[in-house]
């Protein structure tokens, strides 16, 4: 299962573990969005899903008795300094980005551990950053701090189910080339700096694509991984050398 799977390294990766003959169980917020990609990729069953609807998520656990892997990918960026968040924007980006994890593992995690009690594994995959524990950068003091949960979430997951053969791993990609990053560039003050900007700090001298990525989340969520657990994986063209 894949969330925010209607575009960017969502939609990517559901892509790409369908290629690899997974079965595919892909939602988003936007049914729009989702929508095109059962168009485009038949095999790929989709759902409309607010991850931050408790009731929701619980709705849809119950269809999936049993899964062999999950990856939270839905999150949001906030811009800004400690003094530009506001109690608002610091609850929108928790209960997105951290909390929307904990209600999916909570949920699934049943059907986890009976793919893990039947096969000997099963994966959940967290999306981290770069910009988290690991690396402050500049105006993302709020998303840091979400990300940076999300690797406390992660190893504490993993710690409590490694002996059921339940792996969890965080993905900590540097500056991806998506949509969310798109808009971020085009509501700057002067976006061909801004993306020259977001360039310079990567030391192969591009951004990321969202297939850069997609390699690292089959392995995470494949048996290929099966001794890797409670890592967050940088997949960031080098900047946190």
């Amino acid at each position: 299962m894949v969330t925010a799977a209607g575009q960017g390294i969502g939609r990517a990766s559901a892509i790409a573990l369908a290629t690899e003959g997974a079965k595919v169980i892909a939602t988003d917020l936007s049914s729009e969005l989702i929508n095109t990609l059962s168009q485009d990729y038949p095999q790929i069953v989709t759902h409309t899903l607010d991850v931050t609807d408790k009731a929701a998520i619980a709705s849809l656990a119950e269809q999936y008795p049993e899964l062999d892997g999950l990856f939270n990918v839905a999150g949001f960026v906030h811009e800004g300094t400690i003094m530009d968040a506001s109690s608002d924007d610091w609850d929108f980006s928790f209960n997105l980005n951290v909390k929307s994890m904990y209600m999916m593992v909570q949920a699934f995690m049943p059907a986890l551990q009976k793919q893990a009690a039947k096969n000997g594994t099963a994966s959940i995959l967290n999306m981290s950053s770069m910009a988290s524990s690991i690396k402050g950068f500049p105006k993302r003091t709020l998303y840091g701090a979400t990300k940076a949960a999300v690797l406390g979430l992660t190893k504490a997951i993993a710690v409590d189910f490694v002996v059921e053969g339940i792996r969890c791993n965080a993905l900590c990609p540097g500056t991806v080339d998506t949509p969310s990053l798109r808009g971020r560039i085009n509501s700057a003050a002067d976006p061909v700096q801004a993306e020259k900007d977001f360039i310079s700090r990567q030391p192969m001298g591009r951004v990321a694509t969202v297939e850069d990525m997609t390699p690292m989340v089959v392995y995470l969520l494949s048996d290929e991984s099966s001794f890797v657990t409670g890592q967050g994986m940088l997949v960031d063209g080098g900047v946190t050398i």
